[in-house]
C-alpha cells in the first residue's frame, strides 16, 4: 500500500530524506494516487522487486526514467522503495538483523537524495540501482564501511586464483563500499567495521561462507600514493588490498564526482582545499588519468 499523506513524512524522515524534499514528495504522492496507470505500474514494480528478497542478483533492474517525466520520473523509485519498506523490514527481522543496522542501512536512501540535490539542484534519486542493494537485503552499513553480499566477477576471480586462492567466478565474496558521510577512513574505524562484518555475516547468514573481500574504487588507484603521505588514511586503506587486476579504461569523472560533488566541474576550476582535492585536480591538470582500482584480501 502507498502510505497516506499523513504517514508519509514520518517514513521519509526515518529514511533520512532531506527536510526540503518532504513536502515535494507528499505532493507527488497525491499525483501518483490519482493516476490509476501510474499506481498500477508502481505496484507491479514493487511486486517484482520484493519477489526474490535477499537473493543476490535477483532484484529488479532499476533504470532511470526519461527526463521528460520530470519530478515523477526522478522520484518514481523513491516510492518503489517506500512501498517495499515493510518487506525488507520483515526480511531483516526474519534474519535477526538488529534494528540499528537496518535503520542505518536504509537511511542511505535519504543521503543519496541529498547527493541528487547537491549535484543537480533538484529532488529525486540519482542512482536507484545503488539503493536497490540496501532495500533488497544485499548490502549493510556496519560501522564506517558498507558490505555487500556479492559474487566474484571473472577478472577478479582470475586475479585472486593466480595469487593462490581456490576461487572461481560466481563464488561468494563481500564487496566493500566506502560511504563519504562517516568521517575519517581511519585504520581503527576500518578494523572495527571488518570485525563487525565478520560477526554479522556469520550470525545472520550462517549458510553463506565468505573467503575474500573485494573493493572496486578509485580510492584504490595506486597513483594516489604519489600525492598523499604514506600515513594518510587512504594510503593505509589501499595497503589492506592486493591488486586483482589493472583497469585500462580511465575513470576521471568518478573522483571528481566523489571529491567535489559534481562530475562535470571544469578541471581547471577544481579547488585544492585538501590533500585529496589537490591530488585529484593536479593529476588531471597535468594530463593524467584516474582509474578504478580492483583489490581483494582474504577473510580467512
Amino acid at each position: 500500500m502507498l502510505p497516506g499523506a499523513d504517514d508519509l513524512p514520518e517514513i521519509l524522515l526515518d529514511l533520512a530524506v532531506p527536510h526540503e524534499d518532504i513536502n515535494e514528495l507528499v505532493a507527488l504522492r497525491g499525483r501518483l494516487a490519482a493516476d490509476p496507470q501510474a499506481m498500477d505500474l508502481l505496484q507491479r514494480c514493487v511486486g517484482v522487486f520484493v519477489h526474490h528478497m535477499g537473493q543476490i542478483d535477483r532484484r529488479m533492474e532499476m533504470r532511470l526514467l526519461p527526463e521528460s517525466l520530470g519530478p515523477l520520473g526522478r522520484c518514481f523509485h523513491v516510492f518503489v522503495f517506500v512501498m517495499s519498506l515493510p518487506f525488507v523490514r520483515a526480511y531483516h527481522e526474519e534474519r535477526g538483523i538488529p534494528a540499528e543496522v537496518s535503520r542505518r542501512t536504509l537511511a542511505d536512501l535519504g543521503r543519496n537524495m541529498e547527493v541528487q540535490r547537491r549535484r543537480t539542484g533538484t529532488y529525486g534519486l540519482l542512482v536507484p540501482w545503488w539503493i536497490s542493494l540496501h532495500f533488497h537485503g544485499e548490502l549493510y552499513q556496519l560501522g564506517r564501511l558498507q558490505f555487500q553480499r556479492a559474487r566474484l566477477g571473472e577478472r577478479t576471480a582470475k586475479g585472486i586464483r593466480e595469487a593462490g586462492r581456490d576461487v572461481g567466478p560466481g563464488d561468494l565474496c563481500l564487496s566493500v563500499h566506502i560511504p563519504d558521510h562517516r568521517g575519517p577512513l581511519s585504520p581503527t574505524a576500518c578494523d572495527r567495521s571488518l570485525a563487525l562484518a565478520a560477526e554479522f555475516f556469520a550470525r545472520h547468514y550462517p549458510e553463506e561462507r565468505y573467503e575474500v573481500a573485494v573493493c572496486h574504487s578509485w580510492l584504490l588507484d595506486r597513483q594516489l600514493q604519489r600525492y598523499l603521505s604514506a600515513e594518510s588514511n587512504i594510503v593505509r586503506f589501499q595497503k589492506r588490498f592486493r591488486t586483482a587486476y589493472e583497469e585500462t579504461e580511465p575513470n576521471d569523472t568518478g573522483p571528481v564526482a566523489f571529491v567535489f560533488g559534481d562530475p562535470d566541474l571544469p578541471v581547471a576550476q577544481l579547488p585544492g582545499r585538501s590533500s585529496v582535492e589537490r591530488a585529484v585536480g593536479d593529476h588531471l591538470r597535468a594530463g593524467g588519468h584516474w582509474y578504478t582500482g580492483h583489490g581483494w584480501f582474504p577473510l580467512s
